[in-house]
């Protein structure tokens, strides 16, 4: 099973909101405000766009929330996102992925989406600016660097099976 993707949209004056889709389809999203509270958002099953609670957390209620779900307080796959619109996210290649075992230049990635792979992490080493030559292996950790649309991109070549 490949790790959840947490996706990140900006809210400009508002802040940041954070979406996951559960293994169990469930839609659950967290907005950020820039006040430093959280509004933590769960989606209806039968239409996964309307909301059917929603739950206004403050600050330390927020990061009492956080050391109870995760005592580390960072997101596994999203890393940063700007107001220019970019995203940088962890795109796991799974063992089962047609690309395990293949070159990277034949995922097409950069032409295909114009998301750039930054760095591939493989078990405990990094490895910078792979070239196209770079053999991906199940289990690679991608850092993919791009718009929403071509990360999400991105994301969709690398999960085919």
């Amino acid at each position: 099973m490949s790790a959840p993707r947490l996706r990140a949209t900006p809210l400009p004056g508002i802040g940041v909101q954070y979406d996951l889709v559960t293994r169990e389809h469930r839609h659950l999203s967290v907005v950020a405000h820039r006040d430093g509270t959280r509004t933590v958002n769960v989606y209806r099953t039968d239409d996964p766009d309307s909301c059917a609670h929603s739950l206004r957390l403050t600050g330390p209620e927020a990061g009492a929330l956080i050391d109870a779900l995760k005592p580390s307080h960072h997101s596994a796959s999203l890393l940063y996102t700007t107001d220019l619109g970019l995203v940088a996210e962890r795109i796991e290649v799974a063992a089962t992925s047609r690309w395990n075992g293949r070159l990277l230049g034949d995922t097409k990635m950069r032409t295909d989406t114009g998301a750039s792979i930054v760095a591939v992490l493989r078990r405990a080493e990094a490895i910078p600016s792979p070239a196209p030559d770079f053999r991906l292996v199940g289990g690679d950790t991608l850092i993919v660097i791009g718009t929403r649309e071509g990360v999400d991109a991105a994301a969709a070549i690398l999960g085919q099976e």
